[in-house]
């Protein structure tokens, strides 16, 4: 078969084809001609009932999706507070560890006050004291050493109670701080020990 030939009938099959296509076409337009006015509208209020069906699934799909989101920003920082909680818990801990070393120095520096200590030593001791106090600072670790303060159980622990020399104060104040306490920031690291007032 010649190549002409060939061609000639490749362009009749695109013919037909094209003009099947514009039948099946023409008779689905013909087949809601034949329609009643009833007919149309029954099939008018199913489309709308469809379309309504699919915009209420669509929102329905949004809203889940929002709230999937809503629940991934609130899981995302829980978990970041979790961590930041579980930070400070560590530092406050590892500090922890350190105060009554830090204590023991400043208890060895006030008796040496009053003995004849070498002052090359006492200068180092002073040295290592000082040190400790800009690690405590750094850490915003502060002291916890007031007297004349009312009791506050979130900051001192009560080793006793007994009637104060001066008169004028009242009840529930610290009259002494047996051994310093540590707070950082709102964190109470370790309680102050004191005699309150009775």
């Amino acid at each position: 078969m010649s190549e002409s030939k060939e061609q000639e009938i490749n362009e009749q099959t695109a013919e037909e084809q094209k003009q099947q296509a514009a039948e099946e076409v023409h008779e689905q337009d013909n087949g809601y001609e034949g329609l009643e006015a009833e007919e149309l509208r029954e099939l008018l209020v199913a489309r709308e009932q469809k379309i309504e069906e699919l915009e209420k699934e669509l929102s329905e799909t949004k809203n889940m999706h929002l709230r999937k989101a809503a629940e991934l920003e609130n899981y995302r920082k829980r978990v970041q507070r979790e961590r930041g909680q579980i930070y400070e818990t560590a530092k406050a801990n590892a500090l922890e560890d350190f105060l009554d070393v830090n204590d023991d120095l400043r208890r060895t520096l006030k008796a040496a006050e009053d003995l004849d200590v070498n002052d090359t030593f006492m200068d180092g001791v002073l040295m290592v004291a000082n040190k400790f106090e800009e690690i405590l600072k750094k850490y915003d670790v502060e002291r916890i050493d007031e007297v004349g303060v009312p009791f506050n159980v979130d900051y001192h622990d009560a080793m006793m109670r007994h009637k104060a020399e001066d008169e004028e104060v009242g009840s529930d104040v610290v009259l002494e701080v047996v051994e310093n306490g540590y707070r950082m920031g709102d964190r109470t690291i370790r309680h102050a020990k004191v005699i309150v007032s009775e």
